[in-house]
Order: structure tokens, then sequence, then C-alpha cells
């Protein structure tokens, strides 16, 4: 599950439940055919090869009701510890109890109600009488021995959680409805209501089954049944390749295969897989298979802490977002192209699965790999595919088949696949290994990673380079897309060339990101956005009502009023998607606030607090919302509540110091402030807004100390600098002051601010 390194937007407390000892439980989920499925058994008849190979995969056995045969775990009485707990798996007949801390941290026997998974671990679900279901800390590491496994172990070992965190196993984070249930179930309705904060979710198939990925099958049971020869369609709405395969032609010199047969759908084959393989948000509710996968879910793109710069998984991303990096994707390869899609296996062993496009010849060989026949670096994905390990023991390969950069790893602190093996060397071993090997001169230079990790880390001219790779045609997407994402703010001339180009690029997540980039800008820029309402891609219009927030109507052109309307809902509906959790109210407020409903704002922020008291987004909102309201008292009553419930929060401090400053002058501030800086030194804006607030009150000594501490850190930081100058010029120290403003004139020459202050400080220069 979530590691605390999530964002702060996505935390939650828990509502309590009270004791988990009742063992009559009301049924916190329930069989119930959704309309039109019709259940994996009725296709067996038909399709009897494909659902034996089903049967037995992990997608079968997704999730079960916790019966001995579908149980693995050794409830034998047996004790385990781990993150500061305890708990001790028992059996009573066929039920299955774990007994440890519940909703109320006090030790109950909990009753395991399901199954999740099977390999290379399996999971607990425990329901709750508001219909919620959790999952638990304690994992069943179902490895052979051998491998270090037939073992209990906690999910988050690192980490003492108690009942009351959103990540205690009965806390927000843990719940399965919201986070599992959709990838673990067919037909599923996740029925959340949001007047009595239950649920009621139901679902076709306790599995993941041929509907899942098919589409609902009444239509084509019914198309079956008239003889398979009616004149109709088979009413397949989903996952349907073409004939055809991948074939080597004679005499090509590259040994890779090329795709033989009618043109096949490869996106729309990807997409059924992406709703569950991507790390994504989704924008409706229960989306039924074979639509569109920008319809329904918003993915994330090469972010830090999801993606290394290079574009390796780091957080737990799955497979979609490293998949869709590489050649393979681009070049029209699918997941089925190398797992069998109803077994789940891969279609043939080892590098034999890689040399059904790829000849042995050329690339199964010394010449080619430089390892020795059969040892493990001779292995295709020991290169290609480098592994990293989550949830303790599953491991799981990069689908991004990238090349190995030794040098781009050195460059950007991404992993190395070269001294991963062999530990005791470095990059730069590699680097040259490789060099002379294959030569100097590679074809991904110059290499992207060198632009997102310039973009990461905000440096001067990074705009540059993310803008060649947004007009990079021949660069992937989501990679693309990410440079657009990281293009600063306010627009440099190459930012705005760059984001011109994307918004008229033919692929929508390009379009959806640069749509979101004008959220930088000021209102009476965005009004073009308007175009995008009627966008063929959810994703699009949903972020083209979002740009639009802050636009009077009235700005918006008379005949497209109508499409804002319908875009605005669809954006609302998407943030409601996950009513459950408070972020999506935050996220609903700002966008009231923006259309200028305060009442409606307000009562987001109010939805927000209902579902975590302590929601720190909720309260840090509300409490500027207020301030700006003029509402001075609610404001600061609001935020020391933040900083009571958050005191090493720094936002929640600067948010106290911002009102105290409205309320009453800068002196009253100053220790909110002060505390703010010393928790987040690596925020220049709160060690800027300190040195402000101690210059306003006569403490200017102190203030040029704080700004320049904060330049340390931050050198480049425009206002910081700006502050600086003036600062010294009021005191009298002019050489130092044009010292700071040279400093912004080089990050920017047409800095009109720093040029009037150039201006000026050479015009009190002495004559």
């Amino acid at each position: 599950m979530k590691a605390r390194a999530l964002k702060l937007a996505l935390a939650t407390i828990l509502l309590l439940v009270g004791v988990l000892v009742a063992l009559a439980v009301p049924p916190a989920a329930r069989e119930a055919r959704r309309d039109g499925f019709v259940g994996s058994t009725a296709c067996a008849g038909c399709h009897a090869g494909e659902h034996a190979a089903w049967a037995h995969s992990d997608h079968a056995r997704a999730m079960m009701p916790a019966t001995p045969g579908a149980v693995l775990g050794a409830f034998n009485g047996t004790t385990a510890r781990g993150a500061g707990q305890s708990a001790t798996f028992l059996r009573e007949g066929n039920s299955f109890l774990v007994r440890t801390d519940g909703a109320d941290g006090q030790i109950a026997d909990i009753p395991v109600a399901e199954t999740l998974g099977v390999d290379p671990l399996q999971q607990y679900l425990a329901q709750l009488p508001d219909g919620r279901r959790q999952v638990l800390p304690w994992a069943w590491d179902s490895r052979s021995p051998d491998q270090g496994g037939q073992r209990w172990y906690h999910l988050t070992p690192d980490e003492s959680l108690r009942a009351g965190d959103s990540l205690h196993w009965t806390g927000r984070d843990q719940n399965w409805n919201f986070m599992c249930a959709s990838c673990h179930a067919t037909g599923l309705v996740r029925g959340y209501d949001r007047t009595t904060h239950r649920y009621d979710t139901t679902w076709s198939e306790m599995a993941v089954g041929c509907e899942s990925c098919h589409g609902p099958g009444a239509a084509h049971l019914a198309w079956a049944r008239d003889g398979a020869a009616a004149a109709r369609p088979k009413g397949i709405t989903a996952l349907r390749d073409a004939a055809g395969g991948w074939r080597f032609e004679e005499g090509d010199a590259r040994g890779i295969a090329r795709w033989d047969g009618p043109p096949r759908p490869a996106a729309a084959l990807v997409d059924t897989c992406a709703a569950c393989h991507a790390r994504a948000r989704p924008l409706v509710a229960d989306p039924l298979p074979g639509q569109r996968f920008l319809n329904t879910h918003a993915p994330v793109l090469l972010e830090a802490g999801h993606f290394h710069a290079d574009g390796q998984i780091q957080g737990e991303v799955f497979e979609w977002g490293s998949f869709m990096q590489s050649r393979m994707a681009r070049a029209g390869v699918v997941c089925g192209d190398c797992h069998a899609p109803h077994s789940g296996k891969l279609r043939a062993e080892g590098n034999a699965v890689c040399a059904q496009c790829h000849q042995p010849a050329r690339f199964d060989s010394v010449t080619h790999h430089r390892h020795g026949a059969n040892s493990p670096g001779a292995q295709c994905t020991s290169c290609h595919m480098p592994q990293a390990t989550y949830m303790g023991v599953d491991r799981r390969h990069d689908h991004g088949f990238r090349v190995p950069r030794p040098d781009i790893a050195a460059a950007t602190g991404a992993p190395d696949a070269c001294t991963t093996c062999h530990a005791d060397r470095k990059p730069d071993w590699a680097a040259q290994r490789i060099t002379e090997w294959f030569g100097a001169r590679r074809r991904d230079d110059p290499h992207p990673a060198l632009a997102i990790a310039a973009g990461r880390r905000g440096e001067r001219a990074a705009d540059a380079g993310l803008a060649a790779l947004v007009n990079d045609r021949n660069q992937p997407a989501i990679l693309r897309a990410t440079a657009v994402s990281l293009l600063p703010m306010p627009p440099s001339q190459f930012t705005a060339a760059a984001i011109g180009v994307a918004l008229l690029d033919q692929e929508p997540l390009l379009r959806a990101t640069a749509l979101r980039t004008l959220g930088g800008l000021d209102p009476r820029n965005r009004v073009h956005a308007a175009r995008f309402l009627t966008d063929d891609t959810r994703l699009v219009r949903i972020e083209a009502a979002r740009a639009l927030a802050p636009v009077p109507l009235t700005a918006i052109p008379e005949a497209q009023r109508a499409a804002f309307a319908r875009a605005w809902q669809e954006l609302i509906a998407s943030e409601l998607v996950a009513a459950e959790r408070p972020e999506a109210h935050v996220n609903i407020a700002g966008l009231l606030a923006a259309r200028g409903d305060a009442a409606g704002t307000e009562a987001a922020y109010g939805e927000a607090i209902a579902r975590d008291p302590a929601f720190l987004p909720a309260l840090v909102n509300l409490g500027d919302f207020q301030s700006r309201q003029g509402r001075t008292a609610d404001a600061i009553a609001t935020l020391r509540r933040a900083v009571a419930a958050h005191p090493d929060a720094a936002d929640a401090h600067y948010g106290l110091a911002l009102a105290l400053v409205r309320g009453g002058g800068a002196g009253d501030a100053l220790p909110s402030l002060t505390r703010a800086a010393a928790l987040r030194p690596d925020e220049p804006r709160y060690g800027y807004v300190l040195a402000v607030a101690l210059n306003d009150v006569g403490r200017g000594p102190e203030a040029i100390a704080a700004l320049r501490e904060v330049l340390v850190r931050h050198p480049a930081h425009r206002d910081t600098l700006l502050a600086l100058a003036t600062m010294e010029r009021d005191r009298g120290f002019l050489a130092e002051a044009e010292r700071a403003v040279q400093a912004v004139l080089a990050i920017d020459p047409s800095d009109r601010q720093g040029q009037a202050l150039m201006v000026q400080l050479r015009g009190l220069r002495p004559r």
C-alpha cells in the first residue's frame, strides 16, 4: 500500500468505527450483477481453452473469499512482530482471524473476509460496519522458502502506525473500496454515499474476469445463442485484436520484426490494460472496459518520486508509464505480444520472448550483450528491464526497454543497470566499457533525461532543453508532456512557444498538460483555452475548463459558453469520483473560489474537514480564504487549529503568519514565519517573507542576514535578490545592491523591475 512519502494532499485520518470484535458484521460488498455482465463461467462453453488458462492466472485469483482453499498464509497461532506491533494469526474452523490492534487502538480478533492477490505475496481484507473493506498490514510472503518466503511480514516495517493515522490499516489510505477494488473485481460499482459516508460496494465477479477486459458479455452471449449467424455485431465492446503477427523481412539487416497484417488497434489494446496497470486518477466512476484511457483516467507523468529523471520506475507506478516511453510502444507492440492475455504468463521463456521480434543471431549473442552465454548478464531483461522491489518482496521489471546509459545515470542520480549487477564498480567504469564496445556516438543523444533533470532542479536555461523535447515528435508523448509540465513560469520565449506547440499537438496528453500550465497565466490570457472545450478527449476538456475557472463567463465567447458549462460539470464530476477523500473537496473549493462562488467554496472546505478534521490542505486553504474575505479572526482561529494538529508543518505556520500580518502587523507574525522558514529551508519564499517582515519592524541587519541565508540554498531566487538589492540600497551599500541586481539580470536580462532598479542605482552613484 501507500508509503508515507505520499504528498500531504493524499493524507487522511480515520473515521472511528469502534472495536472490531463483532463477528456478525454487515456485508461491506456483495455480488450483484451489473447490467450487461454475465460472469466468466458463461464464457467457458465456447471458449474452454481461454477459460482454462485464465482460471489458474493471477487475474482469476486477484481476490477471493477467505476460504481454506484460497488462504495461503499460516493461520496456525503464529505471532509476527514488526513496526512496533504484533499480530497473531488464528483459525477457527473455516474462518481466519488476525489478533492485532483495531480502530480504537485496542487488541481485537479481526475476521478476514477476503484474500487479495497470490504471488509473490497475499494480503487480507477485513470488513467494517460502514461498508469499508480495509487491507491488513500483515502480508504472507508466498514465495518458496529458498527465496525467503513462507513467512508473515509487515508492509511498512519502518513506521509504527497507530489507530488514527491515515496509513494505519483502519485508515483511509488502506481502504480497498477506493484504492484497490476496481482492479480486483469485475463489474464493480463502488457505491459510496456522500450523505451517509458509507459504502454499498457491489461486483459482478470476485476476480479480474473475462469482462474486465472484453466488456459486458450479455450482447455477445445473446449473439452466440442465436447460432453465431445473426446478421448483427458480435457484441464484443473491447479488446479485439487484428489478425496478423510480427514477421522478419528477408534481408533486413536490423534483425527486428515488423507487423504483418491489417492495421491493429494497438492504442485500444494497450488502453485496456492501462486502466489497472497505470498510476492514474480516475475521471469517471466505475468506467466500463473498452473506453479510451484518457477519457476515463488522468495518468501521472514522469514526476519525481514516481519516475527517475531518465524515466525508470521509482515509485509504485505499475507498467503503463514506463512502457509508453519505449520504442516498442511506438512501433505498435502491445502487452499481449509478450504476455499471453488469458494465463498472464510470458509467451516464451527467457530471451525467447524477445526473440519473437529480435533475431537471436544479432541480439542474443556475445557480440551484442558482451556477457557469457547463458549467464545472468546475457538475459535481455538484465540490461533492458531493470527491477525495483515494492511491498517488500514484489520485484517488478521496468517496461521502458531502454538502452543502459551509465553516463546518464551518473549525471541524473538514476539507477544504473550495469553497476546494479557489478556493485563493486562505478558508473564511469561501465560508461567506458560501453564506449569501447559500441563507440562514443549514441543515437539517443542528446539524452532527454538531462533536460528533465535540469527542469526538475529549476536550472537556469532549462526551458530551452525542455522546449526542444516538446518539439521533438519522435519522442514519446508521456516524455514530451512531462517536459511541458516542467516549463518554467512566468513563460519565457522558449516556454511560450513550446506550450503553443503542445496545445496544437495530435497527442491529447500533450494538449491536456499544456492546458494545465495555463494556470500560471493571468486569467485574461487564458481565454483561448475555450477552443478545447469540445475536444474529443475528456481529459483535455476537463483541463480546458480548469484553465478557464477564473475567467468571467462574459469573457468566454458566447458560442462556447454552453460547452464550458458541460466541461465544467465534467471537471466537478471528475473530482467527485473521489468524494470520500478530503482532497477532492479541497480541489473543488479551489475551483469554486476561482469562479467567485464564496458559499460553495466554504461548503466544499466543510466537506473536506468533515471527512478529516485535521486535513492540513483544507485548514490552510480555508484560513487563507477566510482571510481574503476579511474574516481575520476566523482565519487565525482556523490556522491555529492547523498548527495545533500539525506542529511540524511549515505550511500551517506560514498560513498563520500571513493571517496575523493582515490582522495586526508583521511583528505578531515573526514567530510563525521563523518557524516556517526553519522547517522548510528548501522553500525560499518562507525565508524571503521572514526577511521582509523583519525589515518592516526595523530589524534591517537581521532581514539582510535572512535573505543571504536564503541565497545560500537558492542563489537564483529572484524575489530574494530584489529584496536584498532594495535593502542594501536603503542602507547605502550601493555596490552590494548592484551585485544583487546583476544576478537578477543574469537570470533574465529583460526583467523590467531589475532594469529599473539598476538604472536607479547607477543614478545614485557619487559623481
